[in-house]
C-alpha cells in the first residue's frame, strides 16, 4: 500500500507531466503548422466561380532578403528594405486585375525555439488581383538554386503565355558575375552567379518566349557581361551600372499596367520606369545615381565587339576578389578597349554625379560598368620627420 507521501508525490508528478505534455503538444502544433504548406484551395476559388478578367500580364518577382537589408529612415526608425519591397510587390499584385503575379521572398534561415528549423522562403501567387496561393518553402532544396521557383511557376502559371506581356523583377544585392560564394548569408558555402539567374530564367521561359522586360534592382549589374548573359531571355533590361541606393526601385509604375502600357510599348514603359526611379533617387540621396535601359537587340553589336576583353576582366576580378582586391568598378568609357562607335546604341542612361567627393566632377556615364586594375600605390621609404609636441589631446584628423 502506498503511503500518503507517495500518493502526494505521484499526484504532483502527474500534474507536472500533464503540464509539460501539454506544452509539448502546443510547441509541436506550432512547429508543424509553421512547416506545413498553406492549402491553396482555401485561399482562392476556381475561375468558374469568379467574374474573371482576361489575363494580359505575367509578373515574376524575386526578393532576396537573406542579407543586410536593415537601414534607418530620416526619422531614425529601423526598416527592413526587403519587407518594404515585399509590401510593394503585393500592392502591385493587388492593383493589376489583368495580371498573374508570382512573388518569392527569400528570407534568412531561422529556428523555432532554437532547435526547429523554419522555412526560409515564402511564395505568393496572385491572379486578377486576388491571392490564390501562399506557401512556405525551403530555399536549399533541389540541385539548382531556382528549383523551388521553377516548380511553383510550372504549377500555377497560365497556359496562354504567348499572349501575355512577361515581366521579371529581381531585388537584392549585386549578383556576382563569377565565383558567387557567400551570396546567401544563410548558406555561406552556396554559390550564386549571374549564370545561375540565367539558368532560372531559361527554365521559366521554357516555351522559348522571352521576358519583355527584366528589372535588376541591384548594384553594379549594368555590365556587358550581365546584359550578354541575360540577353537570350529578355527584350529589354533595366539595371544600374553603379551603386544603387538600398537596391530597390520604386514599383508604383507597375501598378495598373493596363493604364501604364496603354499609350506605348514596353520600351516606352521601361524608359518611364527608369525616369521615375531616377527622379525619386535624386531627390532623396546625395550619392551618384545611374539607371540604364538596355535594348537587348540593339546592344548586340557592342557586346560582341568587347566580348573577349570583357571576359578577361571578369576572370581577373574573380581571381583577385577572394584575397586583396586589385580591381575596382569603373565606367567602361574610361577604358580604351570599350570606346567603340556603337557603345551608346540601344542604351538610355539617366545619370547624376554625386554631390560630394572626387566623382562629383564626372558629368557623364556610358551606361556600362566595367572592371579595371587598380593603379599600384607608390610608397616611399623616407624617414619621417619628428612630429612637434602639442599640448592637450588635439587630433587634427578628428
Amino acid at each position: 500500500m502506498q503511503s500518503p507521501h507517495d500518493r502526494s508525490f505521484m499526484s504532483t508528478t502527474n500534474v507536472y507531466s500533464m503540464f509539460f505534455w501539454g506544452i509539448g503538444c502546443v510547441v509541436l502544433t506550432l512547429f508543424l503548422s509553421s512547416c506545413s504548406s498553406t492549402d491553396s484551395a482555401q485561399l482562392g476559388t476556381s475561375q468558374a466561380e469568379q467574374n474573371v478578367l482576361p489575363l494580359r500580364y505575367s509578373i515574376v518577382c524575386i526578393i532576396h532578403g537573406d542579407g543586410d537589408y536593415l537601414y534607418h529612415d530620416s526619422r531614425g526608425n529601423e526598416r527592413n528594405a526587403d519587407e518594404m519591397a515585399l509590401a510593394r510587390a503585393i500592392r502591385v499584385a493587388e492593383k493589376n486585375p489583368h495580371a498573374e503575379v508570382f512573388i518569392f521572398h527569400e528570407r534568412p534561415r531561422s529556428n523555432f525555439l532554437l532547435f526547429f528549423p523554419l522555412h526560409d522562403g515564402e511564395f505568393y501567387y496572385y491572379r486578377n488581383g486576388q491571392l490564390l496561393a501562399n506557401e512556405p518553402y525551403w530555399r536549399d532544396q533541389g540541385l539548382s538554386r531556382f528549383d523551388p521557383q521553377v516548380s511553383f511557376y510550372q504549377r500555377f502559371h497560365t497556359l496562354e503565355q504567348a499572349q501575355l506581356v512577361k515581366l521579371f523583377l529581381y531585388f537584392g544585392h549585386e549578383i556576382p558575375e563569377i565565383d558567387g560564394k557567400g551570396y546567401d548569408a544563410s548558406y555561406p558555402d552556396g554559390l550564386f552567379t549571374m549564370h545561375d539567374l540565367a539558368d532560372g530564367l531559361k527554365r521559366i521561359t521554357s516555351d522559348s518566349t522571352k521576358f519583355d522586360l527584366i528589372v535588376l534592382s541591384t548594384c553594379f549589374n549594368g555590365t556587358p557581361y550581365t546584359i550578354a548573359t541575360l540577353s537570350p531571355y529578355a527584350r529589354y533590361i533595366i539595371a544600374s551600372p553603379d551603386n544603387l541606393h538600398l537596391s530597390y526601385f520604386d514599383l508604383r509604375p507597375f501598378e495598373r499596367l493596363d493604364i501604364s502600357l496603354r499609350d506605348g510599348g514596353i520600351l516606352a514603359f521601361a524608359r518611364q520606369f527608369a525616369q521615375h526611379a531616377f527622379d525619386r533617387l535624386t531627390k532623396n540621396i546625395q550619392t551618384v545615381v545611374t539607371v540604364a535601359v538596355y535594348d537587348v537587340d540593339c546592344v548586340q553589336g557592342f557586346l560582341h565587339s568587347v566580348d573577349s576583353v570583357d571576359r578577361a576582366l571578369t576572370m581577373l576580378k574573380g581571381k583577385t576578389m577572394g584575397s586583396v582586391a586589385t580591381v575596382e568598378h569603373c565606367d567602361c568609357a574610361d577604358l580604351p578597349a570599350y570606346m567603340l562607335p556603337m557603345m551608346s546604341e540601344g542604351v538610355d542612361v539617366f545619370y547624376r554625379p554625386a554631390r560630394f567627393g572626387r566623382s562629383k566632377y564626372k558629368q557623364n556615364h556610358s551606361g556600362w560598368q566595367c572592371w579595371t586594375e587598380k593603379e599600384p600605390q607608390i610608397v616611399t621609404s623616407q624617414t619621417p620627420e619628428p612630429t612637434p609636441k602639442r599640448s592637450g589631446n588635439h587630433d587634427e584628423n578628428r
